[in-house]
């Protein structure tokens, strides 16, 4: 019965200054709108750039680098054992950049429960033949299935048909910036040099997109028995085995176990893209601090409101006190009222800050770079509108609690005489 006293105490002081009420209320609720708004903007385009990097990039990636011996001749005779080794101009060995039994490999992998998925993979460097002119590209030989299961391959064919690599013999998919610079359409024939000065003839199929320009004007696709007949190998000839697991954090962990267990290089994909993540993360950071720092600022406000309140209030104060309400009582009214503030005006931010956001996320976005991307990218996530409720009612809360403490602090006695 006293709480409900209390309430009906707080909500006529309230009413008795609605627009300085109203002012601090829409102080909250423009802090939570631009708080959701940014934070849904931000962290959409931070999952939208991300995509193009991680859907495109495996946790982790067998391969084997071509590199100096660790040990050289000089180390493994006896007659120089125990010895100080100077030497220089160490070259590159005569490692293979295939992978050592790797049908093995991938079988030990599938039966591995970390790993979602494997994708087998062969990089040739070539020569796309323009006239006279010679354009240095890569043909990455795949699996389409198993490439576009992991790595969203198909969502990023702009035209014609990425499985038709798999279907029609001696087929390719040209990056879009490729296709521009040797003028190819679908169905139209290029030449492609190896680096062992063989010529193939290799029919377009369609073209890549992935909105990395420099990416998209050097890459081409095309089936694993393509490339290996390219190249002259074998159809177990691979040079890459990228690997997805259920959990990305356990890469970098997995990766050095892997390594050692088929003695090959593995590069983790925390360390492949570790300054795009971190710029992933600054922008995000930043995100948080501007919708805080709002909050805060109309944390201030509120207390600015309560303390004028305060002032002005001092007789009916007076008289409560006076009537047997203790401290502790109106500082519960002055609460009561700042969580109101809190909870009512962020209340509306939070759908004010859907609205804006639903808003943005229907604003044409039309770029060449990226074509699959037709709006502004928004992220809906709850826990955006959770942390923005919370922190509208603990900025408010300590808002209110100073001037309330002042408020239970009032002496009765001097107020009426005063009068």
């Amino acid at each position: 019965m006293k709480f409900l006293l209390l309430a009906d105490i707080a909500k006529s002081l309230l009413l008795a200054r609605w627009k300085q009420t109203l002012v601090a209320a829409i102080g909250v609720t423009f802090s939570i709108t631009m708080f959701i708004t940014l934070l849904s903007f931000m962290t959409g385009l931070n999952d939208l750039l991300d995509g193009l990097i991680l859907n495109r990039t495996p946790h982790i990636r067998l391969y084997n680098e071509i590199k100096p011996a660790s040990r050289q001749p000089i180390q493994l005779s006896p007659d120089y054992k125990g010895n100080y080794h100077f030497i220089e101009s160490i070259k590159s060995g005569g490692s293979r950049t295939e992978i050592y039994d790797a049908a093995a490999i991938m079988r030990t992998l599938k039966q591995d429960e970390r790993v979602l998925g494997i994708a087998p993979k062969i990089t040739a460097q070539v020569f796309f033949n323009d006239g006279s002119i010679d354009i240095t590209g890569v043909v990455n030989g795949i699996d389409v299935v198993s490439e576009s299961a992991l790595f969203h391959f198909n969502e990023y064919i702009v035209a014609g048909s990425g499985s038709d690599i798999g279907k029609v013999t001696n087929s390719i998919v040209l990056g879009k910036g490729l296709a521009d610079k040797l003028l190819a359409t679908p169905g139209d024939v290029v030449q492609v040099t190896t680096a062992m000065g063989e010529r193939f003839p290799l029919r377009v199929v369609g073209f890549f997109q992935s909105g990395l320009q420099d990416f998209d004007k050097t890459q081409s696709y095309a089936s694993l028995g393509t490339v290996q007949k390219l190249l002259g190998k074998p159809g177990s000839y691979i040079t890459d085995i990228q690997i997805k697991l259920n959990d990305i954090k356990s890469a970098p962990a997995i990766a050095k176990e892997y390594a050692q267990l088929f003695q090959a290089d593995a590069e983790d994909i925390q360390t492949a893209n570790s300054q795009f993540e971190t710029g992933s993360s600054i922008r995000t950071l930043i995100s948080y601090a501007v919708g805080i720092t709002l909050l805060i600022v109309a944390g201030f406000g509120i207390y600015n409101i309560l303390n004028m309140m305060i002032y002005e209030k001092m007789d009916s104060i007076a008289i409560l006190k006076a009537t047997g309400f203790s401290g502790r009582d109106v500082k519960r009214v002055f609460l009561m009222i700042a969580i109101s503030i809190g909870f009512f005006g962020g209340l509306a931010g939070l759908l004010f800050g859907y609205i804006l956001s639903s808003i943005i996320d229907q604003i044409p976005f039309n770029t060449a770079a990226l074509p699959t991307i037709k709006t502004y990218p928004i992220n809906y996530k709850p826990v955006f509108y959770l942390i923005g409720s919370s922190f509208s009612l603990i900025t408010t809360y300590l808002a209110g609690w100073f001037p309330s403490r002042k408020a239970s602090k009032i002496d009765p006695v001097i107020i009426i005489r005063g009068k």
